[in-house]
């Protein structure tokens, strides 16, 4: 067994002491078939905002038919209507979505600017499925933070086309910029409802 598959069981098991699902498949065509094996037909499902979501074909997935999917990302919704979407997800039955670290103590550690995934991951949908590369599993929340400053936050705030300083210098700074988006953290540490919080580990670099 290599290094890089030990990281990953060592990873699947914490995650497991802490009450949440582990499951684990080689690459990104195989993403699919797992969520759907975790989702109901006719279940009504939501997501968070996700590069990995989208190339794994999992947004596919949720278009495609088999689910009451409250879609965030259809065309032509106003700002109320997205945030009605956001307010309806705490009813949903399932809730899709990534994480910005997983470490190897099995946590979820997450930075929002809205902060209407963590809260989705946190309480409401009665099951949570989180997918999540490799490039994701970090040491502790320590590392978790340095990739998030480092990695996610500015390639989302690039992605999204947001004023801040680090979508120009690609490093974090702590701004106070009106368009951040490191603006609320949540540690998944525990679950006190056992499986509620489904996570599968990807063997392909996926998302930032």
């Amino acid at each position: 067994m290599g290094v890089k598959d030990e990281r990953v069981e060592r990873t699947m098991a914490a995650l497991m002491r802490n009450r949440m699902e582990a499951y684990f498949v080689e690459t990104k065509d195989e993403v699919v078939q797992m969520v759907g094996r975790l989702l109901n037909e006719g279940d009504t499902v939501s997501c968070g905002g996700s590069v990995t979501l989208a190339e794994t074909g999992v947004m596919d997935l949720l278009r495609s038919g088999e689910y009451e999917f409250l879609d965030r990302g259809a065309p032509d919704l106003t700002p109320e209507e997205i945030g009605e979407i956001y307010r309806d997800t705490f009813y949903a039955d399932a809730f899709v979505t990534s994480t910005n670290a997983v470490t190897e103590e099995g946590e979820l550690y997450n930075v929002d600017g809205n902060a209407n995934r963590i809260a989705a991951m946190t309480f409401g949908p009665k099951s949570v499925i989180v997918v999540a590369g490799i490039n994701k599993i970090v040491k502790d929340t320590h590392e978790a933070a340095r990739r998030v400053k480092t990695v996610a936050a500015p390639k989302n705030a690039q992605r999204l086309s947001c004023k801040t300083p680090c979508a120009t210098t690609g490093e974090c700074c702590d701004c106070r910029s009106p368009e951040r988006i490191c603006c609320t953290t949540a540690i998944h540490r525990f679950q006190r409802i056992p499986g509620r919080i489904k996570v599968i580990l990807v063997g392909d670099t996926l998302g930032y």
